[in-house]
């Protein structure tokens, strides 16, 4: 793979991918640059070049501690708590509509705040004691090893993503980490719109891997390929129902992403069995 130079260092040292960031375009701006970065493919032969990784429930191992700190947002307003499966169940973006069908009601713009804080509150409480999914660090490894560029697209805080993705040692591997740097943050797929265009990888060229019904419509509304991974965000038939890989470990992802008959690309909505539309939730 080709050497890339080391991340830029932000204001109080934290490793930074993200100097000039603007704010994710609409669909049809990238569209319309499309042509430059399809010639950027054409010149490298084409086929998949570049993984981007999804964060929580796929590279990180933390379905637990999410469904905890959940749970002790909504004991701030009353709201009784749920299980593994009920999150599978309600889980979808935005944030603000899971909220909603899990407490049955209307959220109110201060209701939010208050539980959007708690959760980060619970959350990062528990984060230190969290780890990398098993196989997390040699899939990583394989796609380097393989040729392949990678990067990481979470919708997480910015930069609490990227100080954990230093602790844990595996930054080396990415290209680009970008993290959610504003409140709410909508679906993936502006996101993942704002992380390619300023990679300069077309989307033909890249496999998204990840854990949520949200990451496979970001990946569709681009044109990019998808590989589902079961980390606990959907039930198992929600995802299968997609028509798109499921798989259960991150090396069987990178083994699906790399074949020569890659996975569906090119749809820009869901199928009508999904129960979400293009409203599925990436945390």
């Amino acid at each position: 793979m080709s050497s890339r130079p080391a991340p830029l260092c932000a204001p109080g040292g934290l490793p930074s991918w993200d100097t000039g960031y603007r704010e994710p375009r609409r669909l049809d701006a990238y569209t319309a640059s499309m042509g430059y970065m399809d010639s950027v493919a054409d010149d490298d032969g084409g086929g998949v070049r570049h993984l981007v990784w999804d964060w929580n429930g796929t590279l990180f191992d933390d379905h637990g501690a999410v469904v905890a700190a959940v749970n002790d947002a909504l004991a701030r307003l009353g709201l009784p708590a749920i299980d593994a499966d009920g999150y599978r169940s309600h889980f979808t973006r935005p944030v603000e509509r899971f909220y909603e069908q899990v407490a049955g009601r209307a959220i109110s713009a201060e209701e939010w705040e208050t539980l959007n804080e708690a959760y980060h509150e619970s959350y990062l409480a528990r984060v230190e004691r969290l780890a990398l999914a098993p196989d997390a660090r040699a899939a990583l490894a394989a796609a380097e090893a393989a040729g392949l560029t990678q990067s990481l697209l979470s919708m997480w805080r910015h930069h609490d993503l990227v100080l954990l993705v230093e602790q844990l040692g595996i930054d080396q591997f990415f290209d680009r980490v970008d993290g959610l740097r504003r409140p709410g943050g909508g679906g993936k797929a502006e996101h993942l719109v704002e992380h390619l265009a300023a990679l300069e990888v077309a989307p033909r060229a890249v496999v998204l891997v990840g854990d949520s019904l949200d990451d496979l419509a970001a990946a569709r509304a681009v044109g990019a390929g998808c590989v589902l991974y079961d980390g606990g965000s959907h039930h198992r038939h929600a995802l299968e129902a997609t028509g798109s890989p499921v798989v259960d470990t991150l090396t069987a992802a990178l083994a699906v992403a790399v074949q020569p008959v890659g996975p569906e690309r090119g749809r820009s909505g869901m199928d009508d069995t999904h129960p979400h539309g293009l409203l599925g939730h990436s945390r």
